[in-house]
């Protein structure tokens, strides 16, 4: 019996919260800003916060913090619900910050009677500007001791819009020597004169994040307010404006950011690739958005399991992109359909097989699986096989095919070849060989041994399929660390297509929502952009772990 895993920080909170009676169930939230699609960083959240209530009897929500207008979109929000279904997660009710606009206005008003909050008519850079340094304390602003009364009316008059875009602001009124500078009178409103995805023109003024965060939290009663660390110094704030509200005390706890290499994990970043023109779209195979890797073919299972190996952690690390790929690996291995598929193609023709004979050869869809489906592949005089398994003068122990030596054609004949045939210009345009009758796969009586294995296709039968291979985004394993610019450490060489390549027969009828192995190439699937007039396939990742062997060799 494998050891019981230990539990991680978070874990332990909850069980000692439940144990102690502080509470009677748990509540957490899965708070996406609707500006952009969910990365693989997400990822990791949705299982954290989805997990540890399924895990201790309780229930999440899922929340849009949809407080900026400019940058939300209700693309991004169908896109976000699509990615938590996918990975397997249901939440249990679907809340927008917006929705509690008025409430978190009343709370505003709140605190401005208990004179805790002030309009204040400065520019963002004059504030900017007064907030001092960590070693130096802010400047009150001149705005600071405005009365109740006239902070209430011009707090009124901003949501009136009588005022322009940045003209006024809502500050709190904390503390301007504070040595955590989010509690400098942070600004709490905004003025916007933008429409919003969901309230249309009913607004002009919206919170600061850092206001409607917490607060909304504190609505939903949320028990464990789980962030990543970048949120720690916020967390004084967020404690500062519960406690001098009066509301449900949530509790917020941090833990480390997923942070892989290869990639970059900033939405501001992807939107810049995708503007840019760098990737196609926000669901190109080269993203590392959730959206990506499921066109790509990766498995929510292959992206649970890679989550639950990376564990919850209190201190920031990059993660090597090898661990997603080794996860994937192992899923697929137990659940893709093996199919034959020849990309760079050499001719054979087998000399003493009859030209009209068709033989099915029976092969396994899945050797991992016990109760495995087998299917015909047809065999015929002229096959394709790769390029690069044929070598006119072979080095030693090379167990593939060269002149005189033999190799067998998987599920179906050993085969020897012959004769090498060539241009004008000494090209090998094709190898003649002879089979032996006695070898079929599964009936073999001809007592030869041969250590090589080739996979092949039927020239006659073959259908023409193009082939999409992606490789790492970038060059360098921390672009966003790198020097100058991070869009200078692009790959060129992050997508390689093969317009045409020949497949088995039975990939005609490719589904989108299975998965192949593609014999000694890697694992595949179908693209979305898949047509009647064209079939094409997503590498989701190779047989093995190729780039870490490249890294080696450099």
């Amino acid at each position: 019996m494998s050891e019981e895993k230990s539990l991680n920080f978070i874990e332990e909170i909850v069980e000692e919260d439940l144990k102690n009676g502080k509470y009677k169930t748990i509540l957490t939230r899965f708070p996406p800003e609707p500006n952009g699609y969910l990365h693989i960083g997400h990822a990791k959240s949705i299982c954290l916060n989805f997990g540890l209530a399924l895990k201790y009897g309780g229930k999440t929500n899922l929340r849009f913090d949809d407080t900026n207008p400019i940058t939300e979109e209700t693309e991004y929000v169908e896109s976000i619900k699509e990615d938590i279904k996918w990975l397997g997660f249901k939440w249990e009710n679907e809340f927008y910050a917006s929705d509690y606009f008025e409430q978190l206005y009343e709370f505003a008003v709140k605190l401005i009677n208990k004179n805790l909050a002030y309009v204040d008519d400065s520019t963002s850079e004059k504030i900017a500007a007064e907030k001092g340094t960590p070693t130096q304390p802010g400047i009150e602003s001149k705005y600071r001791n405005r009365n109740v009364q006239e902070n209430l009316q011009l707090f009124e008059e901003m949501r009136e819009g009588k005022y322009k875009d940045g003209e006024r602001v809502l500050r709190a009124k904390i503390d301007m020597a504070s040595p955590n500078m989010h509690m400098r009178d942070p600004v709490m409103y905004r003025i916007k004169h933008a429409h919003h995805h969901r309230t249309g023109d009913n607004w002009c003024i919206y919170p600061m994040y850092d206001f409607a965060h917490g607060q909304s939290d504190s609505i939903e009663n949320i028990t464990h307010s789980i962030c990543t660390l970048e949120f720690v110094s916020h967390r004084e704030l967020y404690d500062w404006f519960i406690e001098n509200l009066e509301i449900f005390p949530s509790r917020q706890y941090e833990f480390a950011r997923l942070n892989l290499n290869y990639t970059v994990m900033s939405k501001r970043k992807l939107l810049q690739l995708v503007n840019d023109k760098y990737v196609e779209t926000w669901d190109d195979p080269r993203m590392p958005t959730i959206s990506a890797f499921r066109r790509k073919g990766y498995t929510p299972e292959s992206i649970r399991e890679f989550c639950d190996r990376v564990g919850i952690a209190k201190r920031e690390n990059l993660i090597d992109i090898g661990l997603l790929e080794f996860c994937v690996r192992e899923h697929l291995n137990k659940i893709a359909l093996r199919r034959m598929v020849v990309f760079d193609p050499l001719k054979i023709v087998i000399t003493n097989y009859d030209e009209d004979q068709v033989e099915l050869m029976k092969s396994e869809d899945n050797p991992e699986d016990k109760n495995t489906a087998y299917r015909d592949i047809p065999f015929t005089r002229e096959l394709y096989i790769e390029r690069e398994d044929f070598m006119e003068t072979p080095p030693k122990k090379y167990f593939r095919l060269a002149p005189g030596q033999m190799v067998r054609l998987k599920s179906g004949y050993i085969i020897k070849c012959e004769e090498v045939i060539k241009d004008a210009n000494g090209n090998i345009m094709e190898v003649r060989c002879t089979y032996i009758p006695e070898s079929k796969s599964g009936a073999d009586t001809s007592g030869i041994n041969v250590k090589g294995t080739l996979h092949w296709v039927s020239i006659k039968h073959a259908i023409n399929v193009e082939m999409r291979l992606y490789d790492r985004l970038f060059k360098v394993e921390d672009p966003s660390s790198a020097e100058g610019d991070f869009k200078d450490y692009v790959n060129p060489d992050s997508l390689q297509v093969i317009k045409t390549a020949y497949a088995e027969p039975s990939l005609k009828n490719a589904k989108f929502d299975e998965r192949y192995q593609f014999l000694r190439k890697g694992y595949f699937c179908l693209d979305k952009d898949t047509s009647e007039e064209a079939i094409i396939f997503n590498r989701t990742v190779t047989l093995r772990d190729a780039w870490a062997k490249e890294q080696k060799k450099s």
